[in-house]
Formats: C-alpha cells, structure tokens, sequence
C-alpha cells in the first residue's frame, strides 16, 4: 500500500493526481482499482471524478511491486491490445478505439496508440530498440475519434507516406452521427478555420484572413433516426478539429462533442466521445519500385462503429 497527500490548493481530480503520482498506471486500470475499493480519499471510496481539497490523504491498497515505474523503454508498459485492419512489410493500419491518444508529446503517458503498435513489433521480433527504425504516425486522429490511423514500419515508408497526406492522395472518409439534419443532406463545404492554440480550439470563418486556412468538408447524409443523421464525410483537408468544428458551423455538431457540440444531448444520451469514425483510407495507384506499393488503389475499411447499427434501427434518436 502506499499513501500520499494533496498539496496543492487548486483542487485536482482524483484521477488526474494518481496519474501524476503514479504514471505508470492506466485511466483503466483506475477503474478497475476503484470498483476493487483500492482506492481510498480519507478513508472513503470516491469518484475519480472527485475534487481533491489541500491535505487530502490518498490511500492506493496495491503490492508496492505495482506502483514502481518498472526499467525499460515506456512501450513495454502500454495495453497489449492492438486492432489491426492491414499489415505489410513496411505499414501497418490499426483501428484506434476512442478515448485512447495516438501518443503523448511529453512522453510520460504508457498506453497510446503508436506504444501498443511498439509492442507489437516488438513481440514480433520487427522492432528493438537502439537497433530498428522507430515506426512511427503518418497523420493524427483526435483522442476522442476511433478509426483507422496509418503507421510507418520504414523509414523510406514515413516519407512517402507522408508525401501523400500532405498531397491530399489518400482519400480519408469519415462516419459520424450529427445532432441535427444537415440541410442540404448533401453539400460540400468551403470555409476558413483559425486556430485557437491557447484554448485549444478552433473556430470556423467565411472569410480569409492572415491566420486563417481553407478547409473543403463533403458530406452525404445516410439515414436519419429523430433529431439524429448519421453522415459519410469526406475530409478533403486535414486540419485539427476540422470535421467537429465544420460540422458545427451549420447547426449540425457531432454527437458525444465536449468542446462544439451540445453538451445537453451528450449527457441525455449518455455519449463520452464523440461519435466520429475514420473508417476508410484509399490510396492512389503506386508503381512498383515506389515505396509501399502494396497499397497501389486498396481501399482500407475498419470495422462500422456501434452508433452506425443504432441509427439505422432506430434505436439512437
């Protein structure tokens, strides 16, 4: 068992101080430990939601073995969970549940997308540290948007695919359900996005400005169930939160959305992310002595996500 104390005074989550305080740890497995009463605030069982006052005294009743940030590469800590769709010699194409970051810029957090990919591999016997290419991310999806994301096994592999992302050559086609009809059903949109770093957010414009960037969104509407329509989106640019915050502009923001969306729906119907799926990469025609021609014309489907079936039937509304 080991025991710390809150100190500082602006009041951090339950779950965001055991992170810090042991990092090693997943959001999971604190679930999992707090179902199992090991987890104790004073004495008491609280929600990881729980708001920590100065002098807290938190209780983790685990071996102290399990606590300890084991020696190694932090790869070798991340879920051995991984969902491929595709896998050559020199990509892979796995199926990012929601909720899981496809990394972690500060390099302290274990479970993430390109961490359980490295562990693949490296059960594999295709990655060793210090001595292999470090596969890595060809583009990014959001932490609360699951589908396909594209990681390069090869160096040679990163750089054209790379290339291509930023030629607009893969054809990237998203399914999402909106809260809202879009009217039309089916459009194609052209605005400006501007960036809000600071806030980490971004807003939509019909007008250029100096630090504003075109972004093209198509969409064709699918099936509609209430106040719901599940649409196929195209996304013609990539820009960060371009399908949420275009989609949002029109009236029609995607359900489970936190950040542009309408946080009274997403509590009613019980949405913890958003119900964004990238389900489809199709690649262009690539000549035989180009990297990765394997791809040349394939067309990568992960699996629908859950809210497809439910808008069809009815069931979501």
């Amino acid at each position: 068992m080991q025991r710390f104390t809150i100190t500082e005074k602006s009041m951090p989550r339950l779950d965001a101080a055991l992170l810090k305080q042991f990092p090693q740890l997943t959001p999971g497995r604190l679930h999992k430990y707090l179902r199992e009463n090991k987890i104790k605030v004073n004495g008491k069982k609280q929600p990881l939601s729980t708001r920590l006052a100065c002098g807290s005294e938190v209780c983790v009743y685990l071996p102290d073995a399990m606590l300890e940030v084991p020696e190694g590469p932090l790869f070798l800590r991340a879920e051995n969970r991984l969902t491929l769709v595709y896998e050559d010699d020199e990509v892979l194409c796995a199926d990012k549940p929601a909720g899981l970051p496809v990394m972690d810029e500060a390099g302290k957090t274990a479970d993430t997308l390109i961490n359980r990919a490295l562990l693949y591999l490296y059960k594999k016997g295709e990655y060793v540290p210090e001595r292999d290419f470090e596969p890595k991310l060809c583009h990014r999806l959001d932490t609360g948007t699951s589908g396909a994301v594209l990681i390069a096994k090869t160096r040679r592999a990163e750089t054209f695919l790379l290339q291509l992302v930023k030629d607009r050559r893969i054809e990237k086609r998203y399914l999402c359900v909106t809260f809202g009809r879009p009217q039309p059903p089916q459009a194609v949109l052209e605005d400006y996005l501007v960036k809000d770093a600071k806030a980490g957010r971004v807003r939509v414009t019909h007008t250029p400005s100096p630090t504003a960037k075109n972004i093209i969104t198509k969409y064709q509407t699918l099936a509609v169930s209430g106040r719901l329509a599940l649409l196929d989106v195209e996304l013609v640019t990539g820009r960060t939160h371009q399908i949420r915050a275009h989609m949002a502009s029109i009236g029609c923001p995607i359900l489970g959305d936190s950040k542009y969306g309408n946080n009274a729906a997403n509590r009613e119907l019980k949405l913890k992310y958003q119900a964004l799926c990238a389900y489809s990469l199709h690649f262009p025609e690539i000549r035989e002595n180009e990297p990765c021609a394997k791809l040349s014309g394939k067309t990568i489907h992960t699996a629908r996500p859950w809210y497809y079936g439910q808008i069809l039937d009815g069931t979501l509304r």
